[in-house]
């Protein structure tokens, strides 16, 4: 009983495409990484609406109506496990580095680096398999496009 009502919550909902499910893995994951400061602020959703439609290709329509989905639930409690797992079955390794790379991008935007944002990257890094190397390039690159030294 209890393996069954376990695999009813881990299926994904056959309602939705694997492209609004891809979407929302990435914009959730984003949400909660510009979340890990206690807010989100405008400048961080222009971020991530902006890497979505142009790194990652998604509808711009779509980006918004999931970015709204993502925000309002923010107080729902969701472990980064939930998201990387998915995403380790679904994106290559390229996918999953750019990830990264716009991730510090979004924590490093205010022109800070705190202790938890540095943690929880190198904790994605290392749910999503990125090694400690790739994952200083991908600050590295991070750092190049936003212009902070």
């Amino acid at each position: 009983m209890l393996n069954s009502l376990k695999n009813f919550f881990q299926q994904p909902n056959k309602d939705e495409s694997p492209v609004i499910q891809d979407l929302y893995l990435l914009c959730g994951l984003m949400v909660e990484a510009s979340n890990i400061d206690g807010h989100i602020d405008q400048k961080e959703i222009n971020m991530i609406s902006k890497a979505l439609i142009e790194v990652f290709q998604e509808d711009p329509k779509l980006v918004e109506e999931e970015l709204k989905r993502c925000i309002n639930q923010l107080d729902e409690p969701k472990s980064l496990h939930f998201f990387t797992s998915k995403i380790n079955k679904s994106f290559s390794e390229e996918k999953k580095f750019t990830l990264i790379s716009i991730l510090w991008e979004i924590i490093l935007e205010d022109g800070k680096i705190h202790d938890f944002e540095t943690n929880l990257i190198r904790r994605l890094a290392g749910l999503l398999y990125i090694s400690d190397t790739q994952c200083g390039i991908a600050k590295k690159k991070a750092l190049k496009n936003i212009k902070i030294t």
